[in-house]
C-alpha cells in the first residue's frame, strides 16, 4: 500500500515513462502526454524518437545507451520536440530496473520540466551578447573615425599631386594624361566616400532623407561594375520609381553585400551562366504600403543548416581571408534601424532569394 502511494506521488509530480530493453515505450503518465502533446496511444509501442529533437547530436543517444546498458543511471538535460513543433527541455534521469537474476528488465525515466529556466538563460545570454556587440561596434566606430582622419590628409595631397601632374604634362600626351587623371580622381572620390559611409554608419545622429530606391541600387552596381564585368555576371533590373525614407548609401551597402556574396558563390560553385535579377516593386499589406527589393541569383543557394544563421554576427562559410561574417549582420541592422524594414533569405531553384521589405512613408 505504501509503495503504491510513493508510485502515485512520483507520477503526479514528475514526467514518467517506461520502456522495454529495446527502448520501446510501455508506459507514459499524463504529465508526459501533456508536455509532449501526444496521446497515450500515439506513444505506447514507439521509441522516444517520437519526441527526439533534430538539434540533439546522435552521440548523446549513443552515450545514453552505453550507460544504461551497463546497468548505470543516466542523467542529463534533454531537448525534446513536441507534437506541435515546439521545443521543451527536461531534466532527465533514466534508471535500469533489474530482475532477481540481475538482468535488465526495463528502463524507467523520471523527468521534470525546466523549459522556462533554459529559455530565461538563453534570453540573458542573448542580452549579454548584444551588449558585447554594442561595445565592439562602439570601438569599431572609433577606429573607423581614426582611419578616416588619417586618410583625408594623404588623399588631399594626392589630389594636389595629380593636379600638378596634369598641368606639367606634355601637349603630345595631354589626352592620355587627362584620361588617367580623371580615372584617378574618380578613384579618390570613391575611396573618400567609402570611408565617409562607414563613419556615418556608426554615427548615432544620422539624418534620413527621401530617396529613390533605384538610386541606391544604381550606386551599388557602379561601385561593383569592375567585379561584375570581370566575373561575367549578367544583372537584370526590373524597377518602379519608388521613394522611401532612409539613408541611401546604407541601402547601397546592403545591396553590395548581397551581390558580393552571390559573386563569391558563383566562383566557389563554378557557375558558368551567372545571373542576378533585382526587382523593385510596391504593394499593400493590409492597409499599409510597402516597397519590396527582391534580389535573386542562380549561384547554387545556401545550405539549409546555414539559412537560419546567415544574419548572425561573425557567421561565415568563407575563408577568413574572404569574409568576417559581419556583412549580412550589418545589412540586417541597416534594414531594421535605418529603414524600419526586414530582410530575409530563402533558397529558390538553383539559387538564393533575398527579400527586403521597407515601409513607405507618404509625404507631400
Amino acid at each position: 500500500m505504501l509503495l503504491e502511494q510513493y508510485k502515485e506521488a512520483i507520477e503526479n509530480s514528475n514526467i514518467v515513462s517506461k520502456t522495454d530493453i529495446h527502448g520501446i515505450i510501455t508506459f507514459v503518465n499524463d504529465e508526459f502526454c501533456a508536455i509532449s502533446g501526444y496521446r497515450r496511444e500515439e506513444l505506447i509501442g514507439k521509441t522516444h524518437n517520437v519526441v527526439k529533437n533534430p538539434d540533439v547530436p546522435i552521440s548523446n543517444f549513443q552515450k545514453l545507451w552505453t550507460t544504461i546498458k551497463e546497468k548505470k543511471t543516466y542523467k542529463a538535460t534533454v531537448k525534446n520536440r513536441a507534437k506541435n513543433g515546439s521545443d521543451f527541455y527536461l531534466n532527465t534521469t533514466i534508471t535500469p530496473i533489474l530482475n532477481e537474476k540481475g538482468e535488465i528488465e526495463e528502463f524507467i525515466a523520471i523527468r521534470y520540466d525546466i523549459t522556462k529556466e533554459i529559455e530565461l538563460k538563453f534570453a540573458l545570454d542573448k542580452k549579454q551578447e548584444l551588449l558585447f556587440m554594442q561595445s565592439r561596434f562602439a570601438s569599431l566606430g572609433q577606429m573607423i573615425a581614426n582611419i578616416a582622419h588619417q586618410w583625408r590628409q594623404p588623399l588631399s595631397q594626392l589630389n594636389l599631386t595629380l593636379f600638378s601632374l596634369k598641368k606639367s604634362s606634355d601637349n603630345d600626351k595631354k589626352e592620355e594624361v587627362f584620361k588617367y587623371y580623371n580615372e584617378s580622381k574618380k578613384l579618390i572620390k570613391e575611396m573618400s566616400q567609402t570611408i565617409e559611409d562607414f563613419s556615418n554608419f556608426f554615427n548615432p545622429n544620422k539624418k534620413t532623407v527621401i530617396f529613390y530606391l533605384t538610386s541606391a541600387i544604381t550606386d551599388a552596381l557602379e561601385i561593383l561594375k569592375n567585379d561584375i564585368k570581370k566575373e561575367d555576371i549578367n544583372i537584370e533590373i526590373k524597377s518602379e520609381d519608388i521613394l522611401v525614407d532612409g539613408i541611401s548609401n546604407e541601402l547601397t551597402q546592403v545591396v553590395i553585400n548581397i551581390i558580393t556574396n552571390a559573386k563569391d558563390a558563383f566562383i566557389t560553385n563554378s557557375i558558368k551562366d551567372r545571373k542576378i535579377t533585382i526587382t523593385i516593386s510596391k504593394s499593400y499589406i493590409g492597409i499599409e504600403i510597402f516597397a519590396f527589393i527582391i534580389i535573386k541569383d542562380n549561384a547554387g543557394g545556401i545550405l539549409e543548416e546555414h539559412l537560419q544563421k546567415i544574419f548572425e554576427p561573425y557567421f561565415t562559410t568563407k575563408h577568413s581571408s574572404l569574409g568576417t561574417g559581419l556583412g549580412l549582420f550589418i545589412s540586417n541592422l541597416i534594414i531594421q534601424k535605418s529603414l524600419h524594414g526586414t530582410i530575409e533569405a530563402i533558397n529558390i531553384d538553383r539559387g538564393a532569394k533575398f527579400t527586403i521589405t521597407i515601409p513607405i512613408t507618404e509625404r507631400k
